[in-house]
C-alpha cells in the first residue's frame, strides 16, 4: 500500500516537470530568442565617405571645396583611384580635364595637378588617341542652318570643280598659238641659216588665238579649222569625303579659354558676334584625314557638313555627283530644240528674293 503512494508520488512530480519544461520552450520560442531556421543576421557591412561633385564642374576649371560633396559606399567597393575622406588635399586645386556633370563620382584620371601634368589647352584632352583636331571655315548653309554644333555627327561632303590641263605646260586648254616662219631657200638651191622665228599675231599672250582643231563640213565636205568660242568651262564633281565625325566645336575656342569665376562677367561684342555666327568648326579626324581637309580648303573645294543621328554607326557606299550622274540618277531628260522659247530671255537661275534676306539699312 506503502509503495503504490510513492509511484503516484513519483508520476505527479514527472508530470509538473513536463508542463514546466514544455511551458519555458514555448516561452522562448515566443520571444523569438530561439529559431532554428533563421539564418545568421549580418553586421552592417563598413562604409567610407567618398568625393563626387555637387554641381556642374566646365572643363578646365580648378575645383574648390565648395564644388564637392560626399556620399556613402561600402568599404568592399571603394576603388584606389576614389577620393575618400582625408584626401580633400589632394583633390582640391586640383583642374578637371573634362566637364564633370553634377553627381559624377571623382576619380584620379578626372583632374590633373596642373600645367606640368596638363599641358596645353584645357580641351585638349578631349581629342581620342590617334586622332586630330581640324578646323575648316564654315557658314550656316554648311552648318544646316547651324543645327550641327558641338558634339554634333555629321557627314563631310565636298564639292570643287575640274577643267583640262596641258600636261606639259599645267596650265588650262585650249593653249595659245602664234606663226611660226620657216626660213626660205637661197638662190642656187642653198639654204640660209637664218633660224626659225615665232610671230605673235596681236601684242599679248591673252589675246592670242586659241588652239582649235580642223573638221569637215557636211554639206560641201570642206576642211575647217574650229577656234573655240569661250574659254574652258569648269566641270563640276561632289562627294561625301568622311563618314559620322564628331564636331568638337562650333566657332573659335578663345571663349571657353579662361573660365572666369565672375558671375557678372559678359563676353565683349567681338566675341558675342562670333558665337551668334560662327565662320568655322572644328572636326575630330584621323591624322590622315585631317591632311585631306586641307586639301580640300586651299584648293577652293565648298566643304559642307549634313548632321547625322549620334546612334547610327552605318556607313554608305557613296557615289560621286556630276552632270551625267545626276541626269542619269533622277531621269531628267535633255530639253529639246523648240521653235518657240522664254520671254525674257533666261542665262542664270537666280534664287528668289527672301523677306529675310533683306538686310534694313543702318540707321
Amino acid at each position: 500500500m506503502r509503495r503504490g503512494r510513492i509511484i503516484i508520488f513519483l508520476v505527479i512530480i514527472i508530470f509538473l516537470v513536463l508542463i514546466v519544461v514544455v511551458g519555458i520552450g514555448v516561452l522562448v520560442v515566443g520571444l523569438g530568442l530561439f529559431n532554428p531556421n533563421a539564418a545568421a543576421t549580418p553586421t552592417e557591412a563598413a562604409s567610407t565617405q567618398v568625393y563626387f561633385a555637387s554641381q556642374n564642374i566646365p572643363q578646365g576649371t580648378t575645383i574648390t571645396k565648395d564644388m564637392l560633396g560626399t556620399f556613402s559606399i561600402p568599404q568592399g567597393n571603394v576603388a584606389e583611384v576614389m577620393f575618400t575622406t582625408g584626401e580633400e588635399a589632394n583633390l582640391v586645386g586640383q583642374r578637371a580635364r573634362f566637364t564633370l556633370d553634377q553627381g559624377t563620382l571623382i576619380t584620379s584620371s578626372m583632374v590633373g595637378a596642373g600645367p606640368g601634368e596638363l599641358p596645353g589647352p584645357p580641351w585638349a584632352v578631349q581629342v581620342p588617341s590617334g586622332m586630330v583636331a581640324a578646323a575648316i571655315p564654315t557658314n550656316r548653309l554648311a552648318t544646316a542652318a547651324y543645327g550641327v554644333n558641338d558634339g554634333a555627327h555629321v557627314n563631310v561632303n565636298a564639292c570643287m570643280i575640274l577643267v583640262d590641263l596641258d600636261p606639259a605646260f599645267q596650265t588650262i586648254l585650249p593653249n595659245h598659238i602664234g606663226l611660226l616662219t620657216v626660213p626660205q631657200s637661197a638662190a642656187g638651191g642653198a639654204t640660209t641659216s637664218v633660224p626659225l622665228s615665232l610671230g605673235l599675231t596681236t601684242s599679248g599672250a591673252a589675246d592670242l588665238p586659241a588652239q582649235g582643231r580642223t573638221e569637215v563640213e557636211g554639206a560641201f565636205q570642206q576642211p575647217l579649222y574650229v577656234i573655240p568660242s569661250e574659254a574652258q568651262r569648269p566641270r563640276l564633281v561632289c562627294q561625301m569625303i568622311l563618314q559620322n565625325v564628331v564636331v568638337m566645336k562650333l566657332g573659335n575656342f578663345h571663349s571657353q579659354s579662361v573660365v572666369s569665376t565672375d558671375p557678372n562677367a559678359t563676353p565683349s561684342p567681338a566675341q558675342s558676334q562670333q558665337e551668334a555666327a560662327p565662320d568655322i568648326i572644328t572636326l575630330m579626324v584621323t591624322p590622315q584625314d585631317a591632311i585631306s581637309l586641307n586639301y580640300f580648303v586651299y584648293s577652293g573645294a565648298v566643304i559642307s557638313m549634313t548632321l547625322r543621328n549620334p546612334n547610327d554607326t552605318s556607313r554608305i557606299d557613296a557615289q560621286s555627283a556630276t552632270l551625267t550622274s545626276m541626269l542619269t540618277q533622277y531621269n531628267i531628260s535633255l530639253p529639246s530644240k523648240l521653235p518657240y522659247g522664254q520671254q525674257p530671255r533666261l542665262d542664270v537661275l537666280a534664287p528668289p528674293l527672301l523677306p529675310n534676306d533683306i538686310v534694313p539699312p543702318k540707321q
